[in-house]
């Protein structure tokens, strides 16, 4: 059975996916004023520069967006001053504003389609000669509009196909009336990650866990399917992640190591242009038989990585060092076994052939933030060459534990051991500190020491161990 797990914060929304009581999907998004990829916009052309080949618009916000000056846009002669709807193709970075493209895609589950194309086309995925057919012929073209089914259209009936087109259909018109009267310029349509994985979820059966009664009902109204899905409402005091035991398993992600049963292991490594992994056979090396250990090893480091991947959320370029395998028939099993783990991406990723160094290529579109992207920030002392653990996140960690002690033992004096990276920034607003993790109604001993991942919580139970710790007590006045 597949579990969904959807902790929201003020700021923040965090979505994990356990299949078989494995995590295999961790998914954040945080609220930010910024464009994201996906999210439709409407424009004003505000410069046409033919000499670079782009086109700048004003799309309500600081930074101007900017898109390529193609042919088409050259041939219906897109004037300054001319009110269109672009989609973000790329986010804001440094000084560049947005990328976007004014074809603007609507996405479904079954149908996607495409403002400004025409044409019906089908997903390669979708082999099937019959399927095809029926596919093609189901439809009429729609001028200024492509159509373009995806491979769980071949699934899915005559009905919910026309059902799903006829609300896409709407959503264009109602861009479309935004565009023609609203006065305002700016964001007419979101992209929200947690909109568009309910929208996609398949019919499986699944338990959706959610930690706030409002957001609930939110995503009751996102899943299309309700028929297989399981709803549940999380109302204990320590967060959802923690009592489910999942940010135990997402703290485990800032290793690069990762152990596979066999005795092998894969390490995950980022370069400034790419992924790297690594496969290793580690301690998988008794076996007699030498190429039914590369093979084993390799086989298990397949699954593994599709999984790390999904789970981390890599995106871009990713490079897989297999061990060599001297049996070229033994990359076949290998390379289905990787892109198996990867099916539940979808058209997100690619996986290219071994090369001839046992090297496997795949790209991966980006999807939301990557997990490092929210557990870690660039060490200053360092000057960005290293990176720690957010200070919001080792809050939300001790909060946790301080909960489940006082909980479980009635504790309310905690020793709270914290890297001296931190310091500044905590004595810079102690008071946000103890709110942040729970420590206003409690005795706290703060200290700060160098060479610790983080932090570390001593609940003090004993009279002498209060007294060891005397001069690390923060003081009611401290707490105001």
């Amino acid at each position: 059975m597949r579990e969904i797990f959807i902790e929201k914060r003020e700021s923040l929304i965090r979505i994990a996916v356990k299949e078989q009581d494995e995590l295999m999907e961790c998914l954040v998004e945080e609220d930010s004023i910024n464009p994201q990829i996906g999210e439709v916009y409407k424009a004003r052309v505000k410069n046409i520069i033919p000499g670079i080949n782009s086109v700048f618009l004003d799309i309500g916000l600081e930074k101007e967006a900017y898109m390529y000056y193609s042919e088409e846009l050259k041939g219906v002669g897109i004037k300054k001053g001319q009110e269109l709807l672009v989609e973000v193709l790329k986010e804001p970075l440094g000084n560049k504003g947005a990328k976007v493209s004014n074809k603007v895609t609507i996405l479904g589950k079954f149908i996607v389609l495409t403002l400004g194309d025409e044409g019906i086309t089908l997903s390669k995925r979708i082999c099937d000669v019959e399927q095809r057919r029926r596919l093609t012929t189901l439809i009429n073209p729609i001028r200024g509009i492509g159509i373009v089914f995806r491979t769980d259209a071949e699934s899915a009936t005559n009905e919910e196909l026309n059902e799903e087109l006829n609300y896409l259909l709407n959503k264009k018109d109602d861009m479309e009336r935004k565009l023609k009267y609203s006065k305002n310029i700016g964001k007419i349509k979101s992209n929200s990650l947690i909109t568009r994985f309910l929208e996609e979820l398949d019919n499986r059966k699944t338990k959706i866990v959610v930690d706030d009664e409002e957001f609930l009902e939110i995503v009751k109204g996102l899943v299309n399917n309700h028929s297989n899905v399981e709803f549940k409402l999380y109302e204990g005091t320590r967060t959802l992640f923690d009592y489910s035991g999942i940010e135990k398993e997402i703290i485990k992600l800032r290793h690069k190591k990762v152990n596979i049963p066999c005795g092998g292991y894969i390490v995950i490594d980022k370069t400034e242009a790419m992924y790297v992994i690594d496969v290793n056979s580690g301690k998988n090396t008794k076996g007699r038989d030498f190429n039914k250990t590369i093979m084993q090893t390799n086989l298990e480091a397949a699954k593994e990585v599709g999984r790390q991947i999904r789970l981390r959320n890599l995106s871009g370029i990713i490079v897989v060092d297999f061990i060599d395998m001297r049996d070229e028939k033994q990359k076949i099993p290998v390379l289905k076994e990787l892109k198996k783990a990867l099916e539940a991406d979808k058209g997100n990723v690619k996986v290219f052939p071994f090369t001839e160094l046992d090297l496997i290529q795949i790209s991966r579109k980006r999807k939301g933030k990557s997990i490092y992207e929210y557990l870690e920030e660039p060490c200053r002392k360092c000057k960005s060459n290293g990176f720690l653990l957010r200070l919001s996140y080792i809050e939300t960690l001790i909060r946790n534990e301080i909960i489940k002690c006082s909980n479980e033992n009635s504790i309310n004096d905690f020793y709270v051991e914290i890297d001296k990276n931190y310091e500044e920034d905590i004595k810079g607003d102690l008071f946000k500190f103890l709110k942040n993790i729970d420590g206003l109604d409690k005795e706290i001993y703060l200290n700060f020491v160098e060479d610790i991942e983080g932090y570390r919580v001593e609940p003090l139970i004993f009279s002498n161990q209060k007294e060891n710790y005397q001069k690390y007590k923060i003081k009611t006045i401290e707490k105001v």
